[in-house]
Parts: structure tokens; sequence; C-alpha cells
């Protein structure tokens, strides 16, 4: 079984158990996160474990699910609009109630799948371990902005470093989705795990290099900081540019958050 499942298991309690103990007024609260609600979070998190379930029981049925996402997009909706529609008559508690039934079932389902499968998603398919890490990575992230709303600081594990290896994953990514041309040469990274352990990707370098704590590296990647908000150490003019924009999720370009946005919380 893949170590990544365990890691999104175990993510995923850890936000139920945040949000169950929320206030029904909470639910409407404006998180840091453009200003989405927590209603708005557990519902995107809730609609793309659906996607994702549907996925790994067959391309047949991920394409039925993803029907109606395509007619609103022809409708002009946005990603949170699609999802305030789809989920509109739904009282919060079922929202919760529905995504951990969603979310057993998807572990449940990922644990039996061959390792070397390939999963149809949103763009090109997907391996199943960057499949499931992509599952992590979303759901860590939008924990962050419970978190960051909560004004709690959390506790991170080396489960992030599938995270970090994601971030280090979509360098090329993130120059070719915005159109700019992809460097030459890709920054040494050194990282400092919850464990203490140093992870490291890349070749050695003086000139390109990025260095400090996992934990932040992560938090710029998935856009929840902005790089000036951290203590992270960025040599050249390459890795300056890629910490800028870094993006490891899909879509299209997205805007990190302006400095000191969302300082002050980890």
């Amino acid at each position: 079984m893949l170590v990544e499942i365990d890691a999104l298991a175990a993510e995923g309690r850890h936000l139920q158990g945040l949000v169950a103990a929320m206030t029904d007024a909470d639910w409407d609260r404006a998180t840091p996160f453009k200003q989405w609600t927590v209603w708005d979070v557990i519902a995107h998190l809730h609609l793309s474990d659906q996607w994702a379930l549907a996925s790994i029981e067959g391309r047949a049925a991920f394409s039925k699910a993803a029907v109606p996402l395509f007619a609103a997009m022809q409708r002009k909706l946005g990603l949170r609009e699609y999802t305030r529609e789809h989920f509109a008559a739904w009282p919060r508690r079922a929202i919760l109630e529905s995504w951990q039934a969603c979310f057993a079932s998807l572990l449940d389902k990922a644990r039996q799948l061959d390792p070397d499968a390939r999963l149809a998603w949103f763009g090109p398919d997907m391996g199943v371990r960057s499949f499931i890490t992509a599952r992590y990575m979303e759901t860590w992230a939008h924990g962050q902005d419970i978190h960051d709303l909560l004004g709690q600081p959390r506790v991170y594990s080396d489960d992030i470093r599938a995270i970090a290896t994601l971030g280090i994953k979509t360098f090329r990514f993130t120059f070719r989705n915005r159109g700019l041309p992809v460097p030459t040469v890709e920054p040494h990274v050194r990282l400092i795990a919850p464990s203490g352990a140093i992870w490291t990707w890349n070749e050695p370098s003086d000139s390109e290099r990025v260095e400090g704590l996992a934990s932040e590296f992560c938090h710029v990647v998935t856009q929840g900081r902005n790089i000036a908000d951290t203590a992270l150490a960025v040599t050249g003019p390459v890795a300056t540019q890629w910490m800028a924009i870094a993006q490891c999720f899909a879509g299209p370009p997205e805007t990190p958050p302006p400095p000191g946005a969302r300082i002050g919380r980890t």
C-alpha cells in the first residue's frame, strides 16, 4: 500500500475533526483563501473527492461525473460558483457527513488499486501515486485555510515530503503554465523535515538554491504563503522567479497571496 494513502487518511481525519467542532456560524466565515468560506472549502473538497472516487471506478464513470462541470463552464461559472450551485440545498452538517462517507470510500478503493494503474483526471491521466498525492496536497492546503481562519498553529509530520516532492516535480509546469520560458537549470532544494531530517532535490549548487523548513516550502508551492512571509533562503534568479510563482496544483495560473496577507500564522 502506498504511504501517501496513509498521509491522505490522516490529513482528512484531522480536517474533519477540526470542522466538526465548529458552530454553524463558523461555516459562513470567510477564510484567508480568496474569501472562500468554510462551507466553500469543505464543499469543494467533497466535490473533488467525488470526482476522484468516480475516476477510481473507471473512465466512463469519471467522464459522466465531469459532464455537469463542463456544462457549468460553458455557462461561465467558476469552480466556487458551480460548487455552490451543486450543493445549494445541502445543510452544512449534511455536507460534512457526506464528505466523511465519500472520503472513507475513496480511501478504501484507493487501497485496492494497482500502484501501476493510470487514472483519468482533468487533463492527462495520472499514476496512482501522483493521484493520491494530489488529493493529499489539496486536503492539506485547504486545511491550512481553516487553520489560518482560526489562528491555530498546526503540527507537521514528515508526510509533507510528498507535497514537497510535488512542488519539485511541478517546477517546469509552473513556468509553462504561464507561457514563460522554462529555465534550463533547476535549483538545488535543501529542506529541513519536521523530524529534523534533511531532504534534498536536484544537483548541489551555490548559485541556484532554496533552503529552509519543508513546511514553509510546502506552503509556498501550494500558494498558502507568499515567499516574502517565510524564512526560506532563496539564491539565484531562477530560484527567485520560481518561488514567486510556484504552483504545484493543476489549472490555470494562480497568484500567490500578497506579502503579509497570511503572515504570522503557521
